[in-house]
């Protein structure tokens, strides 16, 4: 059974995102998998500042996150566009949780993992723009994303009060690409 993190790149209240992120979990638990649907808001940490890392180590935040990481096949990453990239609050996660320490091999959080990529917005594109640079973001640390993606345009409107997805594009989008995380973890 494939082990999934699900997590947003938003941690704004009624972000669009974290109900993708939330609705491809749900999507995740029918087909089988075991599914944690995590908020990066409960795993703070500042700016990654390498003389800050070294002053002070890597934040209990961050470790509790890597070990979270560690324990899962592949992730599921639904992320707003900030101007055309991956919003800060992913970058500096990503960037926390690659650094090793004590006898850790690095990039600990990443070694063997797989991840389906989708993005919200409430305007035309989706997230679109943004995307591309998430899947070389994550390649970059060593994770293997699954072909494919989902955007969801004028996602405002595309749930229901129990958070499923409306848009019926998108929902199949969405249980296509899930089956393919879930296929390619299980492999």
């Amino acid at each position: 059974m494939a082990k999934l993190l699900v997590f947003s790149g938003s941690t704004r209240a009624n972000s669009l995102n974290a109900k993708l992120a939330a609705a491809a979990a749900a999507i995740a638990q029918q087909q089988g998998a075991d599914v944690t649907l995590i908020n990066l808001a409960d795993y703070p940490a500042s700016i990654y500042n390498g003389d800050d890392e070294t002053a002070n180590g890597i934040p209990e935040s961050i470790r509790q996150l890597k070990k979270i990481m560690a324990a899962h096949d592949g992730f599921i990453i639904s992320s707003p566009e900030y101007n055309g990239h991956i919003p800060p609050l992913l970058s500096n996660t990503f960037s926390w949780a690659s650094r090793a320490e004590n006898d850790e091999t690095g990039m600990v959080a990443y070694t063997g993992k797989k991840a389906a990529i989708m993005g919200a917005s409430p305007g035309r594109l989706g997230g679109i723009r943004m995307l591309p640079r998430l899947r070389d973001t994550l390649a970059e640390l060593g994770i293997t994303v699954v072909p494919g993606f989902v955007t969801l345009p004028m996602a405002t409107s595309a749930f229901a009060d129990d958070g499923a997805l409306t848009n019926e594009a998108a929902a199949t989008s969405t249980h296509s690409l899930v089956q393919r995380l879930i296929a390619s973890c299980n492999a």
